[in-house]
């Protein structure tokens, strides 16, 4: 049991955790660097201690000074929100050595499902289906050029420690794959100081779904339905909405993929909450991608659709608790999106916008959701990332969500800094979203027709 968490993270996941904290009374105690002294995640928490300076090496992935700041306040449990070192098996031991609970899966979780080729075979071997490519780690261009004869082109070309869309490249024909090789495993190294690769056949326009699941220390598993993240450029989702919709999600369908989500679960010897990424084809066939061993940014829209507050049931399940619910008393209700709203310029690229908000006005109402660290006066640091925002609404049906959110968007002003609201005004307005219609190829296909 613990009673004062320390949260190993900023902005508005931090802030989100502090809140769940309180409501279960635990004492909170947040980390900075000198950049975020003035953060709403620093001024809010109970204590608040100052780690380093603005580089996140030198402060956010500072596992001593995070470790000694624990100390210093008698923490004794952390939260790592998501990125950072949320997925550190490192750190997590660290964590143990030290006597602080990691609020997250166990270490050796974490290394298996963070080598990308040792989670594609531990959920081949527990029945999973799994995208055709490499049985793990390929050595060099040669083998990775015979793999890819024998699969198929196009190939993925993905790090085996990659996340966030890093360290991907596809090759459409032989020529293409040494290059790609080269520079996925370069940009590998230069992310995650591991240039391991494998490869997978790719999919044509497949939808990106993934699977959240809930899994307690005493062997007990649910998931909670699905989230569609399809909306995405260049690997990195921009609109994500709960359930999935029609044509492609179903009640057969979720029911298999659930099943599979807990099955994988179950092989990695998972605890707490994770997310399972699968991609499904025009077929409704699905294949393994991913398990993210942490918090996802995009929870928010799984919690109004189930009622069930994922970061409370991970303080929960790492205090040792047994789940409190059963699969069957999952039933999702109505629909959710969410859209991250950030300081970029669309128009540029989506050059990022850092600078002092000058004005902010952040709209409300019923089934309208924000999670945000930002307010009038707050600097958008060129140091992290440019989130201003997430933006959630619920309603009764997909149509009524889609609606709500126009005029959320709508209401939503920020002066000082570029965003990315009108775009994503743009989108919600776009015939084929509206519909349904599209696949994780779909934001990359209208911006090349712009």
């Amino acid at each position: 049991m613990f009673s004062k968490v320390l949260i190993a993270n900023r902005g508005e996941i931090a802030v989100r955790i502090i809140r769940a904290c309180r409501e279960m009374g635990l004492r909170t105690v947040a980390v900075c660097s000198i950049a975020d002294k003035a953060a709403l995640h620093a001024q809010i928490a109970d204590e608040c201690v100052c780690i380093g300076p603005a580089p996140s090496k030198d402060s956010y992935l500072n596992m001593h000074a995070i470790l000694a700041a624990c100390e210093q306040t008698g923490a004794d449990a952390i939260h790592p929100g998501f990125g950072f070192l949320s997925e550190n098996a490192r750190f997590a031991r660290l964590c143990s050595a030290c006597g602080v609970k990691f609020i997250g899966p166990r270490p050796e979780s974490i290394e298996l499902l963070g080598d990308k080729a040792q989670a594609k075979a531990t959920m081949r071997n527990a029945g999973v289906p799994v995208i055709p490519g490499s049985d793990g780690v390929v050595a060099d261009e040669k083998k990775a050029a015979e793999i890819a004869a024998s699969i198929g082109y196009p190939v993925m070309v993905k790090a085996t420690a990659g996340g966030g869309g890093r360290g991907i490249r596809i090759a459409r024909t032989p020529e293409e794959l040494e290059t790609a090789f080269t520079a996925a495993r370069q940009e590998a190294i230069a992310c995650f100081g591991d240039g391991s690769i494998y490869l997978e056949k790719f999919l044509q326009n497949p939808r990106h779904i993934e699977i959240q699941v809930l899994a307690d220390e005493r062997g007990n598993v649910i998931h909670l339905g699905e989230r569609d993240c399809s909306v995405q450029r260049r690997n990195q989702k921009m609109i994500e909405e709960a359930p999935s919709p029609a044509p492609v999600m179903n009640p057969e369908l979720r029911g298999r993929m659930g099943e599979a989500a807990k099955a994988a679960v179950r092989a990695a010897g998972y605890q707490n909450a994770g997310t399972i990424e699968f991609l499904v084809d025009g077929d409704g066939r699905f294949y393994f991608m991913e398990m993210n061993t942490r918090i996802q940014v995009e929870h928010p829209i799984t919690e109004l659709v189930t009622d069930v507050d994922i970061v409370k049931n991970q303080l929960s399940i790492a205090q040792g608790e047994p789940l409190k619910l059963c699969q069957d008393d999952i039933v999702l209700r109505g629909h959710a999106i969410e859209c991250r709203i950030n300081a970029e310029n669309p128009a540029l690229n989506f050059r990022p916008s850092p600078g002092v908000i000058r004005a902010l006005y952040m709209p409300g109402g019923p089934g309208v959701r924000i999670d945000s660290a930002v307010y009038a006066g707050y600097t958008i640091s060129p140091y992290y990332d440019s989130m201003i925002a997430k933006l959630i609404v619920f309603a009764p049906t997909r149509r009524e969500a889609i609606m709500k959110m126009r005029w959320a968007l709508a209401e939503f002003l920020v002066e000082g800094v570029d965003t990315n609201i009108d775009f994503q005004l743009s989108l919600l307005h776009n015939p084929d979203f509206e519909a349904g219609s599209y696949d994780i190829g779909f934001l990359d296909r209208l911006m090349k027709q712009e």
